[in-house]
């Protein structure tokens, strides 16, 4: 039986994109994959895709993707259905997840749909469960657990290495204690109605102070008008992570709740 499926019933997919190195509001994609697991078995899937800009020669070298490749390849547009109908619905498994997550739900909205899966980051679940270790990246984690790599640098192959992680872990752990470990990591706490998730999605994980504003004489959402007063100033080393606790504890906490 596959490791963990039952604690997520949809399926998982472990996803890896390459890119041209051009920032997520732009057309950057250049190639997709995905391997979907789930109670049928193990599926993979992957494409190229035509970016908007040539892809940067330091990029063709790291992955072998050069702009002959592309030329002829779909635009994401054409092929965003499949994608979706790919990942909707699936835990979403990505190394550095941010990145991807982040690359494809921009260019999911530019196609018009709106994604919005669970997302785990391996980066971060490597960290919880091997704290004795300083380097978690996916060479580093090739490395430690033996992965055999296939075409590294490539979507694919990529996402291969993260599905081969994935089965080392519920080789080396009990499966109680990696769940236990996914919920905290990929817990989603529900927003209030009037926050923007949106704004939530685009605040770095950096240090900084973050202000909760309220309304006041018919102030607008948000609170950006000259009618709105602060409801809470905070600080943070990892703003995204602080401010969304806050809502991860508002069913416990009455000051939480108020806010």
């Amino acid at each position: 039986m596959t490791p963990s499926l039952h604690s997520f019933p949809g399926g998982l997919a472990f996803v890896d994109i390459e890119t041209t190195g051009g920032p997520a509001q732009r057309e950057s994609i250049t190639e997709v994959g995905i391997v979907q697991v789930d109670e049928d078995g193990v599926r993979e899937w992957s494409t190229l895709v035509r970016p908007e800009s040539r892809i940067p020669e330091t990029i063709q070298r790291l992955t072998g993707i050069d702009d002959d490749m592309v030329a002829d390849a779909p635009r994401f547009a054409d092929i965003a259905d499949e994608v979706f109908d790919r990942l909707d619905g699936r835990l979403f498994v990505a190394h550095n997840a941010r990145f991807d997550h982040g690359h494809l739900r921009a260019a999911f909205r530019r196609a018009g749909l709106d994604m919005r899966p669970q997302v785990l980051c391996t980066v971060k679940l490597s960290r919880r469960l091997f704290p004795d270790h300083r380097r978690h990246g996916l060479d580093h984690l090739i490395e430690r657990h033996g992965l055999v790599v296939a075409d590294r640098h490539r979507a694919l192959g990529d996402a291969q290495l993260l599905w081969q992680f994935w089965q080392k872990i519920h080789e080396r752990f009990p499966p109680g204690h990696i769940e236990a470990m996914v919920r905290e990591l990929v817990g989603h706490p529900s927003l209030p109605p009037h926050l923007d998730p949106e704004q939530v999605a685009e605040l770095p994980d950096t240090p900084g102070v973050y202000l909760f504003y309220g309304e006041r004489d018919g102030g607008t959402e948000g609170g950006t008008d000259s009618s709105a007063l602060p409801l809470y100033i905070g600080k943070s080393t990892r703003l995204r992570s602080r401010v969304l606790s806050h809502f991860a504890a508002d069913h416990t906490s009455d000051r939480e709740l108020s806010l």
